[in-house]
């Protein structure tokens, strides 16, 4: 990265998509060393068939549409469900009926095929103009700090910034700091936090206590948030760094008040994303209470499934789609009377359903959250707490609850304003980043092989 940067930094204009195209294909290439061609395949396709529909009107127009849409839901069927839904096949025939490919996921392939589909989908809408450079398209669909993790991008977000950007000595500082407090939150949070979930997750659930339940609960919820948000902080930290102003992806999610509000400040680009290009197509609240409750349970099922190939991640979707629908059909105007009420039941609702989310599967999240919320079912069993807690996990937690937003409201807003781009924070960052990469280099863990996206 610091040699590309510099690369970039100092070469001809025109050449920057080029060089930023290349050093996306060798980073994608060096964990997929030949899936790196499925990725430039797409790009190929859905270059073509944007010019193909920019070319045509009426009912060709919307063929090659189809068609692309169609291209690309198969590539992602393929590698990402196809094992899934055959080895459902043989059970519900209850016998080997079809035999269950062995199929390498493709690193980021939910995140690349979606920025795909919403590039034809907005060159058929005309929000935005099919670009005449396959390089372009290329470096949107690659572009190697969000390639892996997110955020989505809309074509029509960043295609000027594509065409024509300027790296300013600004823009420089202010995305290596954004990067350096991403790789804080993974590195030496999530990381932390994530090995004491490990470890209470790897018991057999018959020994799990209330305590070690709620603690790897809730060491999960902050887990997730810091791994997931930390990276998004290190794309749009990197895409400053080059030139691009990547949109926001996480707002203090566990503040909200309500899982409507939940939605709309976690990932907030997937969450755009259904609702732009399956939502609204659907007919969003425009037709009625029941098909916009119809609508709902269309997209957080859609949702569940695009986390992963497993019934849990659907019934963590759907769970969720339910209390959408429970909050629009009237909870909603209850959890207006109290903010700290319903800010309790989002964090709890949420929670619980990390528990789904995370668990190996969905009878043992069941079971987990049984230990939670029925205890004395549960007296006599129960593992060493020395086990999976100790004074750096508790310290790091309490950093986590901290930064989850309660630093924002505690903190007054002059105080934050005189920290921001002073001495001190760079100071701080420095400092950051030694522990980082002192922490990096110690330390072999890799939350990341329990996300499927």
């Amino acid at each position: 990265m610091p040699i590309v940067f510099i690369l970039n930094y100092f070469c001809k204009k025109e050449y920057s998509n080029i060089l930023l195209l290349i050093a996306s294909l060798i980073f994608y290439a060096w964990g997929e060393p030949y899936l790196v061609l499925l990725m430039m395949f797409s790009v190929i396709i859905n270059w073509a068939i944007g010019k193909a529909i920019d070319r045509y009107e009426g009912n060709t127009k919307k063929m090659y549409l189809v068609i692309g849409i169609v291209c690309d839901l198969t590539i992602l069927g393929y590698y990402k469900y196809a094992g899934f839904f055959i080895s459902t096949i043989n059970k519900i025939v209850h016998r080997e009926w079809l035999p269950v490919p062995n199929i390498v996921l493709p690193i980021g392939i939910s995140f690349f095929t979606f920025q795909a589909i919403s590039y034809i989908v907005d060159v058929y809408r005309g929000d935005t103009e099919c670009s005449p450079k396959i390089v372009n398209v290329a470096l949107y669909i690659s572009f190697f700090p969000q390639l892996i993790a997110g955020p989505i991008v809309k074509y029509r977000e960043i295609n000027k910034q594509i065409e024509e950007r300027n790296i300013t000595w600004w823009k420089v500082s202010s995305g290596f700091k954004r990067f350096i407090y991403g790789l804080a939150k993974k590195v030496l949070i999530s990381n932390v936090l994530g090995m004491c979930v490990d470890t209470i997750y790897s018991y057999d659930i018959t020994v799990i206590d209330i305590r070690a339940a709620w603690i790897g609960a809730l060491a999960y919820t902050f887990q997730i948030y810091y791994d997931f948000s930390g990276y998004s902080d290190m794309a749009i930290g990197l895409g400053k760094m080059f030139g691009f102003d990547i949109l926001e992806n996480f707002n203090y999610p566990y503040l909200s008040k309500s899982i409507s509000e939940f939605w709309r400040r976690w990932h907030i680009s997937l969450g755009s994303w259904f609702r732009e290009y399956v939502y609204i197509p659907l007919g969003g609240n425009k037709k009625g209470k029941v098909r916009t409750y119809v609508n709902l349970v269309i997209v957080f099922f859609l949702t569940g499934l695009w986390h992963g190939a497993d019934f849990s991640f659907i019934l963590w979707g759907l769970y969720h789609g339910f209390f959408s629908i429970v909050e629009r059909m009237g909870f909603k105007k209850v959890l207006n009377k109290s903010k700290i009420i319903s800010t309790l039941y989002c964090f709890l609702v949420v929670n619980f359903g990390w528990v789904l989310f995370r668990a190996n599967d969905t009878l043992t999240g069941i079971r987990y959250i049984t230990r939670m919320v029925m205890p004395w079912r549960h007296m006599d069993i129960g593992i060493e707490q020395g086990f999976y807690l100790d004074r750096k996990t508790i310290f790091v937690g309490i950093c986590a609850v901290i930064g989850m937003g309660l630093l924002k409201i505690i903190v007054p807003k002059k105080i934050a304003d005189k920290w921001k781009d002073s001495i001190i924070e760079a100071i701080y960052c420095i400092l950051l980043l030694i522990l980082c990469l002192a922490s990096i280099a110690s330390d072999t863990y890799n939350p990341f092989i329990y996300f499927q996206f």
